[in-house]
């Protein structure tokens, strides 16, 4: 599909086909923005289109190099089949030796955080320093088309020692390539790395922009389409791959656990909430940290009296508005902060459960009577 079927972030996308327009690319981008709201699909555009046959500033979708980058399409099915070929039982020394690459074109390539293994992934996936050598030498080579792209997807998750291979490719760009780093969260990386690269940040999509794609879902009915529209908050790329029941249990979950804090439940209760939250979810904690992101901002609006449209979990409104009327800003404020510093211990392995504990009892103590 061309850009103009791109959904969302219409300024960037405007950006992206001015710099192809006049052959004025930069040597480095930074796409930041939540999961599944584009960065990863507009990317793969870019590189259709810095490499098209037919089209300058957009692409066919046709030509040669078109549909062989088109194929990046499926990454899922690329990392299963690199993970095949490297084996099973692969060592760290062979992860290191045989970095998981996906080119489909030999211009362009995605470098995901490697899982490790198939059917026994790590439960932290991250850039490989194998991964960042091969991008560094082959930065350099000579484009068989017209430019030379890598995208590199989980950003975030490269160790900073090893980021400074990456940093070596920014101080002495080649001509001919473009790495386009994508992150959730761009202050996760090095400022020195995020300085080096021109940065565009992806809006959520607009509520009917995401109906409109879950109408590719027909397991859905509109009423059940309309509340994964509304619980995707902007990304489509949640709302296609969401399991809605499990989606809808684990906010209630969540929302269980900031009802034993605020309503000052003995520590029994609390840890009993907080156990049944991290250990009976498949979900990544990530996720469950956004999840807790989400009904905070819930909680911090109706406390501080704002009248929405139904907030982000318009299915626990009533549960909410109970809970708002016993909490003011600062104790949502403190609650948002103690989430902050958990996440990022999440990067030096902390003990989620024994984390999550800790925040919840502080905030039950500091919750007002």
């Amino acid at each position: 599909m061309p850009f103009s079927e791109f959904l969302g972030n219409s300024r960037i996308v405007a950006a992206l086909r001015g710099m192809l327009a006049t052959e004025r690319i930069p040597h480095a981008m930074l796409f930041a923005g939540t999961r599944g709201v584009g960065k990863l699909t507009l990317a793969r555009m870019f590189s259709q289109a810095a490499n098209c046959e037919r089209l300058a500033d957009d692409f066919c979708g046709e030509c040669a190099p078109c549909r062989a980058i088109a194929r990046l399409q499926k990454i899922p099915a690329l990392v299963e089949q690199g993970l095949i070929e490297r084996g099973e039982g692969a060592d760290s020394a062979t992860v290191e030796r045989v970095p998981l690459l996906l080119e489909t074109h030999p211009d362009v390539w995605a470098i995901v955080p490697d899982p490790v293994r198939l059917k026994n992934p790590v439960a932290r996936p991250i850039l490989h320093v194998g991964q960042l050598r091969a991008v560094q030498r082959a930065a350099y080579f000579k484009p068989l088309t017209k430019r030379r792209v890598f995208i590199i997807d989980g950003a975030e998750t490269m160790r900073w020692d090893h980021a400074n291979i990456f940093l070596k490719i920014l101080e002495e760009p080649p001509e001919t390539a473009t790495l386009i780093l994508l992150t959730p969260n761009p202050y996760l990386l090095l400022p020195t790395i995020r300085s080096r690269c021109l940065q565009f940040f992806f809006s959520p999509l607009e509520y009917d922009q995401v109906e409109q794609v879950l109408r590719q879902r027909d397991d859905l009915s509109p009423a059940q389409r309309k509340l994964a529209a509304q619980l995707a908050e902007g990304s489509p790329g949640a709302a296609l791959t969401m399991d809605l029941a499990e989606t809808v249990e684990l906010r209630k979950t969540a929302l269980g656990v900031l009802a034993a804090m605020i309503e000052r439940r003995s520590s029994t209760d609390l840890f009993n909430e907080t156990a049944r939250l991290v250990k009976g979810q498949k979900t990544p904690f990530e996720t469950v940290l956004e999840v807790f992101y989400s009904l905070l901002n819930d909680l911090l609006e109706l406390s501080a009296g704002f009248k929405g449209q139904g907030g982000r979990n318009p299915s626990l409104a009533k549960e909410l508005a109970k809970l708002s009327r016993q909490v003011d800003t600062a104790w949502v404020a403190s609650a948002v902060e103690a989430l902050d510093e958990l996440g990022g211990r999440l990067r030096r392995n902390v003990n989620k459960q024994l984390g999550l504990d800790a925040i919840a009892l502080s905030l039950s103590e500091a919750c007002k009577k």
